[in-house]
């Protein structure tokens, strides 16, 4: 690629003009923390000209610099709805450079509600993941038990777990074990319908050539059926991860002392919306960053694919 191709982007422009944006002269009354803006735009452009300077595939690189530029697009349009025109009702719409501020500010206590938050899903979802799976193998290599359990499981995965949130409360101790309970129900269904239809679908000249070999059972599960399904598998992990996440938050904001979903709700209710957008964002990048590396882990356990 060219010196132009690299630097000279719609990318590149926008930051141009979110830059000069932060000049325009303010309409709001409290302080607007431009600098933080400008800093944070800086340190983004930054990674920018490094990105573009290192990464060699055009279209991994024109990706990034989409997403760069709708994060930019973003910031200029926030910038002048709430800073510099003041469209917005500033309680309820902080400006970015306020949001960020509170992030920096805000940090330990973040991490700390991050940390938690953590803990649950990976609590929840590894326990769902860790019986789904060789449940749903069993059953779905089953001709008798495998059409019924799948009529039973889309009756049940239909009901959102958070109903048994009060049943939760009421037979287990603490209100974190309740909301380990609750993403093991979140994961559980997916992952489980998934691994079945994966099982399934199975090509049948693939599990005629292990029988060819005699084969016992427990290899042709776990050697011959479970490779084979794992595309159907993570399908349904994938869908499991998405739904654990908004049902974690729900629950903590139910009745949580900590988590991500307990410091936007509380927050919100003393009317500091600047901490609420800021926990917000944290959950975005939280689901981003694990979706990211959870795909990392399918493509590499799928490589055989390619």
């Amino acid at each position: 690629m060219t010196l132009k191709q690299r630097y000279l982007r719609v990318t590149n422009l926008l930051f141009v003009i979110l830059m000069a944006v932060q000049f325009l002269p303010d309409r709001i009354v409290d302080e607007s923390k431009t600098a933080y803006i400008l800093w944070f735009a800086s340190g983004i452009e930054l990674i920018v000209l490094t990105v573009s300077a290192l990464l060699k595939n055009p279209h991994k690189l024109s990706l990034f610099l989409d997403i760069i530029g709708f994060i930019f697009v973003t910031l200029i349009l926030w910038t002048l709805a709430t800073t510099k025109l003041n469209l917005l009702k500033e309680s309820l719409f902080p400006p970015p450079g306020r949001v960020l501020y509170q992030l920096i500010a805000d940090m330990d206590k973040i991490l700390v509600n991050t940390l938690s938050s953590l803990g649950i899903i990976i609590q929840g979802y590894l326990i769902a993941a860790a019986t789904s799976i060789p449940m749903g193998l069993f059953i779905g290599w089953s001709a008798r038990f495998g059409t019924a359990a799948a009529y039973i499981s889309k009756f049940l995965s239909a009901i959102p777990p958070i109903v048994y949130i009060p049943y939760g409360i009421a037979l287990l101790p603490t209100f974190q074990s309740v909301s380990v309970f609750v993403i093991f129900l979140a994961a559980f269904w997916p992952i489980f319908a998934g691994t079945m239809s994966g099982v399934l679908h199975v090509d049948k000249k693939v599990i005629d050539s292990a029988k060819v070999l005699h084969v016992n059972r427990f290899t042709m599960l776990f050697s011959v059926i479970l490779p084979a399904a794992l595309p159907q598998i993570f399908i349904g992990c994938n869908q499991g991860l998405t739904v654990s996440f908004v049902l974690l938050t729900s629950a903590e904001m139910i009745g949580a002392s900590d988590g991500l979903g307990y410091y936007v709700k509380n927050y919100s209710d003393f009317g500091d919306y600047t901490r609420a957008i800021a926990g917000i964002f944290v959950i975005g990048m939280v689901v981003v960053a694990i979706s990211f590396l959870f795909n990392k882990l399918q493509q590499y356990l799928l490589r055989w694919q390619r």
